[in-house]
């Protein structure tokens, strides 16, 4: 069976690319299973986003709402028509199409709108079997976004899960009349079964180290579902006071990010600053090196005791590779993860955000470990969800090939 995956495997934020490979790795396991997995900005391999991103990020930020969308629309337009030639194509040799995961279903000043709804049409002109996966799903959408994500309910949809109650909610806030999803995990739980995630020689889980992922506060509010004013750590400054907190404590830190170079670029802002400068020169903190690939996160999450991220998949990661981990509001999904594995104590959003509140959720989920019972349900979870959607594609194959051989036989 060949099934095409769907999402953004490579994209400078490399937790997506983390999900990607879980959901690839874990569907390609089964017996009889060719997986290829598919870019949806056109992209072919990690490192190849466009050098230019970082400026057209910034750009957009500066536009109004709707200015924004005829813009994203008209960067898009040639490519899409490009890559729907080549999708088809590939859609035509497979036997069924899986969307996930991801937080794909957002409206993004209509880019994965634009995306997703040109996936559809091609879907559904081939009208092969569609499986939409652990999906996330933003609360507000245009009436653009929402006449292409429309598309769906004209393809022939054999599967539709998204990945916690958050999404549930929105879908069906979106979709009242259509079938209901089910709920099944984020596949980036299953980063520990990686195999790099399963080889002892990379990282050591340093003592006392706090690896803080930083992020553009400019993403942040570009993307963030939410007011504004639910960001935590949104400015150098507040940056620079937790810093200074956790070296009071007695903490080194370890600055990276979660591959974009945008918010490399901030890391390295904020030691700009001499006494960040001072820090540097005593071993205080140490910035990595910008991760290119899922293993290279893989590695400075594992080389720390600790991990705080406003990234939701920073944190996903963490915990299925037990590695204590607090949270930073900026946007409802991240909540909505420590909800769902009752971490709830561990996540800090708001004004309450302070640098000596945060340094002390640190110092709590240092001192207590993962609890163990619930992570490995969890992720028996994540792994029984990759069973539910590969019956269902075998089954839906199967029966595609009962009536093409009923059909032959007639003719």
């Amino acid at each position: 069976m060949k099934v095409l995956v769907f999402n953004v495997k490579y994209s400078e934020n490399l937790g997506d690319g983390l999900l990607a490979e879980c959901l690839e790795t874990a569907l390609s396991n089964r017996p009889d299973m060719q997986v290829e997995t598919i870019d949806l900005a056109g992209r072919t391999a990690f490192g190849t986003t466009h050098s230019r991103r970082q400026l057209a990020i910034r750009t957009l930020h500066m536009l109004p709402a709707f200015a924004r969308r005829l813009a994203v629309k008209a960067m898009l337009g040639s490519k899409l028509e490009k890559l729907a030639e080549v999708w088809s194509s590939k859609i035509d040799n497979a036997d069924a199409v899986v969307v996930g995961g991801g937080n794909l279903f957002q409206d993004d000043d209509l880019n994965f709108p634009l995306k997703i709804g040109t996936l559809l049409d091609c879907v559904n002109r081939s009208g092969k079997p569609l499986a939409i996966y652990a999906v996330g799903v933003s609360g507000t959408w245009s009436p653009q976004a929402a006449q292409l994500f429309a598309r769906l309910k004209t393809t022939n949809l054999i599967h539709l899960s998204v990945r916690d109650d958050l999404a549930l909610k929105n879908w069906k806030r979106h979709f009242p009349s259509e079938v209901s999803p089910i709920v099944l995990p984020d596949p980036g739980l299953l980063t520990r079964t990686l195999l790099h995630a399963k080889n002892d020689r990379f990282g050591s889980n340093a003592s006392a180290t706090v690896g803080i992922c930083v992020t553009d506060p400019v993403i942040l509010q570009r993307h963030a579902g939410g007011p504004a004013t639910d960001i935590a750590l949104r400015s150098v400054v507040e940056y620079r006071a937790l810093i200074r907190q956790l070296v009071e404590d007695g903490y080194r830190i370890r600055l990276f990010c979660n591959g974009a170079r945008e918010d490399q670029a901030f890391a390295e802002r904020l030691l700009t600053e001499k006494t960040m400068q001072a820090y540097t020169a005593s071993n205080w903190i140490s910035l990595a090196v910008r991760p290119e690939k899922p293993e290279d996160l893989i590695d400075i999450l594992r080389s720390v005791s600790v991990v705080l991220a406003h990234r939701l998949h920073a944190c996903i990661a963490a915990y299925s590779l037990a590695i204590p981990h607090v949270g930073l509001g900026w946007d409802p999904k991240v909540a909505s993860f420590f909800k769902a594995v009752g971490r709830e104590t561990y996540f800090a959003a708001g004004p309450s955000a302070t640098a000596v509140l945060i340094a002390s959720l640190i110092k709590l989920a240092e001192a207590n470990v993962v609890d163990n019972a619930r992570r490995e349900a969890t992720l028996a979870a994540a792994a029984s969800g990759i069973e539910t959607l590969y019956a269902r594609l075998l089954s839906e194959t199967s029966r595609s090939n009962r009536t093409k051989q009923l059909v032959d036989s007639l003719g």
